[in-house]
């Protein structure tokens, strides 16, 4: 077997698991699941149909490149989401199977094992970055976003000998679970930096459409590059998916576009790895992406659930709105594993610890006494799940 896999961690929900497993949740109250970021509401009509409306393609093997109609809507909609001057919808977009994989493949792909290979990311971070550095055959390097620097890594002080050591850098920004969106000069700072030191950025923008003010849309690594300039996007992808955009987490769609030359061999490595996305998808895909009626709706629902629950925990429990996304990251005054037991165990309500999520580093752990709370369920079971919260604490 590949003795890196002995290097990966259990993953953070058996972890949970494991947490409750002397526990017996309370009968007479309906579980409500806070832990996992699984969009919950409705997925659109349309892209429902369009999929029975196209099993008969299934006859046909699909192309890992994805189809040219694909291709082209996700072009079209990167360029009016982030304002790009253009994109070529053959050399720099791929679809994927879902932005998850994607993530993890693309590691395997652009970094070359090395006893002093570094992967950058954030931390707290989702947690396919760190399997897919040690997988790579890479060390990962984790940059504490806490909210002394507003959850942000903090670039400038990431010495020279580790941007000469560093590979691949993976961003995400609306970050999980932190929600902070990194400003546009951040990004183009760090582009600055891939090209000086020739690494890749990996930006995972997969809740950029979760946004608060329909005016201020968070900006995208794409962005970032063509206001500079930058339009062959040199060192840069982005990932994106419809999951969390369009409530499709099970029709495994995203993509990936950016630096063509960093896509061609990413298809190569895909094209052997056997991942095209089934026929019918790809089409139920194009009418998604072609779509934003729905996503304003979709934003207006979580923005519903963020007030009512904000206005509930708050005087109660330390906790913010994010910049963007649709998790809370509140601080707890207990021991966030503590807190989470207490919750189950009196509440019926699973909330994922935020030392879960992270890893030490510089002595700290940034996860530390939070908790990640995914406002995924409908409003009402939010605001009931916010109120059972209080009560609880009520009785710490």
């Amino acid at each position: 077997m590949n003795p890196n896999l002995e290097k990966l961690q259990p993953y953070p929900f058996e972890r949970l698991r494991q947490l409750f497993a002397d526990l017996s949740p309370p009968a007479d109250k309906s579980p409500i699941a806070l832990s996992i970021g699984e969009p919950r509401h409705p997925a659109p009509q349309f892209v429902l149909a369009t999929l029975a409306q196209n099993l008969d393609k299934l006859s046909h093997y699909p192309l890992t490149r994805g189809m040219p109609e694909l291709r082209a809507a996700i072009a079209q909609w990167l360029i009016n989401r982030f304002h790009l001057e253009g994109i070529d919808a053959e050399q720099q977009v791929l679809p994927v199977t879902g932005t998850r994989e994607a993530l993890f493949a693309f590691a395997q792909a652009v970094v070359a094992p090395a006893d002093d290979a570094l992967v950058l990311c954030p931390n707290p971070f989702y947690q396919i970055y760190e399997g897919a550095t040690l997988l790579a055959g890479a060390q990962p390097l984790f940059l504490n976003c806490t909210p002394e620097n507003r959850f942000l890594p903090e670039i400038e002080t990431i010495p020279a000998q580790q941007w000469a050591r560093c590979q691949l850098l993976y961003l995400c920004s609306p970050g999980n679970p932190t929600g902070a969106v990194m400003p546009l000069e951040q990004l183009q700072r760090l582009v600055d930096l891939a090209i000086e030191h020739n690494f890749v950025i990996a930006s995972d923008e997969c809740y950029s459409e979760i946004y608060r003010e329909e005016a201020n849309p968070p900006a995208g690594l794409l962005q970032a590059c063509s206001a500079m300039g930058n339009h062959d996007f040199r060192n840069c992808v982005v990932f994106h998916s419809l999951s969390k955009r369009s409530n499709l987490p099970g029709l495994r769609s995203g993509f990936v576009a950016g630096d063509a030359d960093i896509l061609s061999q990413f298809l190569l490595y895909r094209t052997y790895h056997g991942c095209a996305m089934p026929p019918h998808h790809q089409l139920a895909s194009i009418v998604a992406w072609q779509d934003e009626l729905h996503v304003v709706q979709n934003r207006q629902r979580y923005s519903e659930k963020f007030t009512a629950m904000t206005g509930i925990l708050a005087g109660h429990l330390d906790v913010s709105l994010p910049d963007a996304g649709f998790y809370l990251w509140p601080r707890t005054p207990i021991a966030a594993t503590d807190f989470a037991r207490e919750l189950y165990a009196g509440e019926h309500i699973t909330v994922l610890p935020g030392s879960y999520l992270a890893r030490e580093a510089e002595g700290i752990n940034p996860g530390e006494n939070r908790v990640r709370m995914a406002l995924v369920a409908e409003l009402n079971q939010c605001v009931e799940a916010a109120e059972r919260i209080v009560h609880r604490l009520g009785k710490l």
